[in-house]
């Protein structure tokens, strides 16, 4: 039978319609990240760092020609912490806009009613900022996250801090909502695992700024640690409160706590405090010298001090370019999804623990480590804890 070279044409047309079409958010000469940050709300101070960090990893890349050829531009939406602001913020960036990836999606809350609207249109939601498990859980294609949860955090570093102490009593002071129960749960588990319960469970309502009652509670009890389920002000609240009346244990919570705005806005009653975190906090005077280079790098080009949540977006836009220019000229969805799941991140100076991900393991790692302020700023004290 001989074949129509025309009708064979259109056949092969058809067939490679949708692998050959333009991918979304990468032409010739760019790479369309998007970004949704509170720039305006809430947490307005760690979404205008993320997003800052995130761009001046971006200028970096450009100045060294970009990725195999490609210039990075990112643009940024903003939520204000808004779960229904960052559904529309998602759609202007996903069907108007047509990114590539949004990259670096602040808060829990926003990221679960944003990826939706990514998904449908087969846009990855790449390490978002928030220590929660459904941003792997369950498992998607277009899922990847590099926070340890507050749950792991709390079940991996808190059975060693306990054994090192020698701590005989743990309280726990956490928010009355999901954040809060993640901590504690997490402590459970870590103290499970070490033949150890929780002897006091306190809670308290988002927004509450008297923390007496749950103070003298946790004292009445002679506990020597308290595990902290809560976030900055809550923190400063609780131990400027121990301190005033006496009641001096181990104070210990999550990486939603570790910020400077703790000891800046605490002073000196911070001090001693333990977090997990992983990335460290980039001081101007850091001992080490690459960090002291990039922090002093960040400042002279916005005018302000770094943040742990700027090194994050650093990270973050670090990690896409490394397996975006693994997944080599011919970009897309498919081909970044396919590197990523064999993609090694080993070690940065900032002290990042080494993350994999594979197609069944989107979180690439589940290790934190401890800091504590020392003199009125973030030392980190410990290793990872596995």
């Amino acid at each position: 039978m001989k074949l129509n070279p025309t009708m064979v044409l259109s056949t092969l047309a058809l067939a490679c319609a949708p692998v050959c079409a333009q991918q979304q958010g990468v032409t010739k000469n760019e790479i369309l990240i998007g970004t949704i940050q509170d720039l305006s709300g809430p947490i307005a101070a760690f979404g205008k760092q993320s997003r800052l960090g995130m761009q001046l990893r971006v200028d970096e890349i450009n100045e060294q020609g970009g990725i195999n050829g490609r210039k990075l531009k990112l643009l940024a939406e903003d939520s204000t912490y808004d779960p229904k602001k960052a559904v529309l913020a998602a759609q202007k960036l996903v069907n108007q806009d047509k990114v590539f990836i949004i990259a670096g999606h602040i808060g829990t809350a926003p990221n679960m009613a944003a990826m939706p609207v990514q998904f449908e249109k087969n846009i990855i939601n790449f390490m978002p900022i928030t220590a929660a498990r459904e941003m792997y859980e369950p498992l998607h294609k277009l899922k990847y996250s590099f926070a340890a949860t507050y749950y792991d955090q709390m079940r991996t570093a808190l059975p060693k801090l306990v054994k090192e102490k020698n701590v005989k009593k743990v309280c726990t002071l956490y928010q009355d909502d999901d954040f809060g129960l993640e901590v504690e749960r997490g402590a459970e588990a870590g103290l499970k695992s070490i033949g150890m319960e929780v002897a006091e469970k306190t809670t308290y309502k988002r927004g509450a700024t008297d923390f007496s009652s749950q103070v003298a509670k946790m004292k009445s009890s002679g506990c020597d640690l308290v595990v902290l389920g809560t976030i900055i002000r809550e923190t400063i609240g609780t131990i400027a409160e121990a301190r005033k009346t006496g009641f001096n244990p181990v104070f210990f919570g999550s990486s939603a706590l570790y910020t400077d705005l703790i000891h800046k806005l605490g002073g000196k009653p911070m001090d001693g405090l333990y977090a997990t975190m992983t990335v460290q906090h980039p001081y101007l005077d850091e001992a080490s010298q690459p960090i002291r280079f990039w922090a002093n790098k960040y400042k002279t080009k916005f005018n302000e001090d770094p943040t742990v949540f700027s090194v994050y977006g650093y990270n973050i836009i670090d990690m896409f370019a490394k397996a975006a220019l693994k997944a080599g000229p011919n970009l897309t969805t498919d081909s970044f999804v396919k590197v990523m799941d064999s993609m090694t991140f080993e070690p940065d100076m900032f002290g990042s623990a080494r993350a994999t991900y594979t197609s069944s393991k989107r979180l690439g790692s589940d290790l934190s480590r401890l800091s504590q302020i020392q003199n009125g700023k973030w030392v980190v004290v410990s290793d990872y804890a596995k």
